[in-house]
């Protein structure tokens, strides 16, 4: 452990926009009397997310330059015989990365929210929520142990809901909040068997002390069944990831987050919530590689969600959902790379995507603000004169999501699809058509947004609902009606989709031959090459980011991602009537997509209702007929007539109470010789 990492400057990280948050929680909101103003509040919070940026890029420059490293536990909360519930951080090259990019990420939405939600009543309270989000995520990606992890686990799943929900008054968003926190319970529970079942046999909640008995559980067989322990801990511990990390089918709650403010919707689909899931099971790497079934689960279903979400993407109309089934379809490529063994490739995606998808959602709020509250990208249009700074970094983005050579979309993405051909399992082959399939696909529907938002000819005044005030996105600005031009937003919406843009672009070319060929990840990510060969795979293959780039403009992904981009400008400038007519031609189809496969109906009329009617049904049979009726009730009613037939007997006749002793006697007797022959 070097000694140029400290605990006490690595505490500050999380505690910074912790201290941010309580102090514009409490004192800038009727909680505390309102005692600081907006400019305090956010001035204190941006404060703390800044000093925590600023250590962990100090951080990752120990960790990268000097080989620092830091493994403590800082606090002892309890111990249950030989198990210890600790506090403590692990700080190397995954930790450090996941640091730098969530408190980057952060502040430019902190930054962002001073313009975007600057008529909000709640002001000050978003702030507190969105340093708590910081906070919690910061503890989740620092931890060293299982139990803190979990907290932070929890923790951001709480502050989504509160964020997702923050127009309380609103009920579609009180809805999607409560969908949210249902659907994350569904994966959590799975997630808390597999802690439990790491510390029944491994009896320790520490991840070092955990991995080092790794080989010793990959060599059990769960008890009851033929399966392998290891397989059902890594399974349980991925249901967790498909809840927070909105794998299908525990993604239903993403795409109705929308119902947030723009700026959390940045935050949790980019840098911290849906993430957690790629970076635990990175993080639980000596684990999942000792199981091939796990393996072969994770690659499936990422492979689904990369596709089939993608898919849905292609009918949304509202820009942040467009951006939000996209995120959806990036997950599942990461999920794919975690699956192919890629663990590194999977977290370099997760980073590279970070930037560009923060990008996409803020540019996505910087339209809406400018186009006074309207979402629907049918009632855009030639939006690209009026707000220039906003075209120019959406443009990038797509460009990155699409996987642009170059851009770092490109480096990630391309490495998904390069480690997925690689894997020997036997989920591989569909693995390998979505990941292809998928570049087509985001390509398409990313510049249908692009195209109908920024070129072709002015909609905005033809909006049938521009005078209805029927808008999602209610951040306070006064709206003045959709006949007025769009307008460019203020420089602290602007200032942070320039500096977003900015590692959208080169931040893959920077770094990828340090985190996936080079040393970066080397005691954070463990890969059993004998049986796993993507990795080695990449290594044969790569020949420098230059030379990357090159090949990659030969692939079939360059050329199917090209024919995406000219799919989508063909239908909607050149052709804006083939839209329609396809859509009457494949109207079974559409009507699947916009239902979104039926899964909510699924969810609503036989998951929802089945358990309904089971609660109703223990509640009348379980609960009333036999814990009350018959144990509760049932016991008082029979003492009552016992008491009641005994009561019968007591007369006070001598000679009655003579008769009961005769026929006592006579039955003893009876019982005795009877049972003695």
């Amino acid at each position: 452990m070097s000694q140029t990492l400290s605990a006490s400057t690595l505490l500050a990280v999380p505690m910074a926009p912790l201290v941010g948050s309580v102090l514009a929680g409490i004192f800038g909101t009727a909680f505390g009397g309102n005692k600081i103003g907006r400019r305090v509040s956010h001035s204190l919070t941006i404060l703390g997310v800044f000093v925590a940026f600023v250590i962990a890029a100090m951080t990752l420059k120990s960790v990268a330059l000097d080989g620092a490293r830091f493994n403590e536990t800082l606090y002892t909360w309890m111990v249950v015989g030989d198990l210890k519930m600790e506090v403590g951080f692990l700080v190397d090259g995954l930790t450090s990365m996941m640091m730098v990019v969530v408190t980057f990420v952060s502040l430019m939405v902190h930054i962002y929210t001073i313009g975007y939600m600057e008529e909000d009543a709640g002001y000050n309270r978003f702030f507190a929520y969105i340093s708590l989000f910081t906070f919690s995520m910061l503890m989740l990606v620092m931890s060293n142990n299982m139990l803190q992890l979990f907290f932070g686990w929890e923790a951001v799943g709480l502050v989504s809901y509160l964020l997702i929900g923050f127009w309380f008054n609103k009920p579609t968003a009180i809805f999607a909040n409560m969908k949210a926190f249902l659907v994350n319970r569904v994966g959590d529970f799975g997630f808390i068997l597999g802690i439990g079942l790491i510390a029944a046999y491994a009896g320790t909640l520490n991840y070092t002390e955990i991995f080092g008995k790794a080989d010793a559980i990959g060599k059990l067989g769960f008890p009851g069944t033929d399966w392998m322990l290891v397989t059902v801990i890594c399974i349980c511990l991925f249901i967790g990831a498909m809840g927070k990390s909105a794998q299908f089918p525990l993604h239903v709650w993403l795409p109705d987050s929308m119902e947030g403010p723009t700026p959390i919707s940045a935050l949790i689909h980019a840098a911290t919530m849906v993430t957690a899931g790629i970076f635990m099971v990175a993080r639980m790497s000596p684990l999942f590689e000792l199981s091939d079934t796990a393996l072969n689960f994770i690659l499936v279903i990422g492979s689904i969600t990369a596709l089939f979400m993608g898919f849905l993407g292609i009918i949304q109309n509202d820009i942040k959902r467009v951006v939000a089934y996209s995120t959806l379809s990036q997950l599942g490529y990461m999920t794919v790379a975690l699956g192919a063994s890629a663990y590194s490739v999977a977290v370099f995606h997760l980073m590279t995507h970070a930037f560009f998808k923060a990008l996409l959602f803020l540019g996505a709020g910087s339209v809406i603000m400018g186009m006074h509250h309207n979402q629907d990208i049918r009632w855009m249009g030639g939006v690209r004169k009026y707000m220039p700074i906003t075209w120019i970094t959406s443009l990038l983005g797509s460009l990155a999501l699409i996987g642009t050579p170059l851009f770092s979309g490109f480096y990630s993405k391309d490495s998904i699809i390069i480690a997925t051909h690689a894997s020997h399992l036997p989920g591989a082959g569909f693995a390998q058509f979505a990941v292809m399939a998928g570049v087509f696909v985001t390509a398409f529907y990313s510049f249908r947004m692009y195209f109908l938002v920024f070129h072709g000819k002015e909609r905005y005044d033809q909006n049938p609902d521009a005078h209805h005030g029927a808008h999602d996105d209610h951040h306070g600005h006064d709206d003045h009606g959709h006949s007025h031009d769009p307008h460019e937003s203020p420089w602290v919406v602007t200032a942070p989709l320039v500096l977003l843009a900015i590692p959208s672009v080169i931040i893959g070319y920077l770094t990828i031959g340090p985190m996936l060929f080079g040393d970066f990840f080397k005691d954070s990510i463990f890969v059993n090459g004998s049986l796993h060969h993507a990795m080695a795979e990449l290594a044969e293959e790569y020949h420098g980011p230059v030379a990357m780039a090159l090949h990659g403009l030969q692939t079939a992904p360059f050329w199917l991602a090209l024919a995406g981009v000219a799919l989508s400008y063909y239908m909607y400038m050149v052709n804006p009537a083939l839209p329609a007519a396809i859509k009457r031609a494949c109207m079974p189809i559409y009507t699947l997509l916009e239902n979104k496969y039926y899964l909510d109906w699924i969810n609503e009329n036989i998951l929802a209702r089945g358990a309904r009617a089971l609660g109703f049904g223990l509640w009348k049979g379980g609960d009333q007929a036999i814990i009350d009726g018959a144990l509760v009730n049932g016991s008082w009613k029979l003492v009552g007539w016992i008491a009641g037939a005994v009561r019968r007997v007591q007369t006070g006749f001598i000679y009655h109470y003579a008769l009961v002793m005769i026929l006592g006697i006579f039955v003893l007797m009876t019982y005795f010789v009877w049972f003695n022959k």
